[in-house]
């Protein structure tokens, strides 16, 4: 399978919610960061996309602009719409993904995406206020980690 087919059918999967379709996409020594989750291991991560599939309400999802940097590396864009768990609020999350690949499968996954903005989704008005801050950076990456783990020990 090449880069571009494996992109398509992670992303594919996601826009069904079919997580067990996007792990299969990931190598067994996946890492996977973005702002929200901080670094994860393959373990983590897959446990991540099961849990983010399961929850997700009002969902959507599209992507596109794939472009093959070399044999290894990959970007694309995509943007999530749905509802967040926690507040009700929704978010639309513009994300750039960085993936390197290793025998077709992502070993690397990096999605950046602007935090403060997110924040502000996500929160009103205390995202407004704090959401700049290394301080609530932190604690949503807590927050997630600590669901993430409350997750993967049910």
């Amino acid at each position: 399978m090449t880069n571009e087919q494996t992109i398509n059918r992670f992303y594919t999967a996601f826009q069904q919610l079919d997580y067990a379709s996007m792990q299969a996409c990931y190598h067994v020594e996946a890492v996977f960061n973005d702002p929200a989750f901080g670094l994860l291991d393959a373990n983590e991560t897959k446990a991540m996309w099961e849990m983010l599939c399961k929850r997700a309400k009002d969902f959507s999802l599209v992507y596109g602009n794939i472009q093959l940097l070399d044999e290894e590396y990959t970007t694309c864009n995509w943007t999530a719409s749905y509802l967040f768990s926690k507040t009700g609020r929704r978010i639309v999350n513009k994300i750039t993904a960085h993936m390197r690949f290793k025998d077709g499968l992502i070993i690397e996954h990096t999605d950046a995406f602007d935090i403060y903005r997110w924040s502000r989704q996500a929160f009103g008005l205390t995202g407004l206020l704090f959401g700049w801050s290394s301080f609530m950076h932190k604690k949503i990456q807590l927050q997630a980690k600590i669901g993430l783990q409350k997750f993967m020990n049910e």
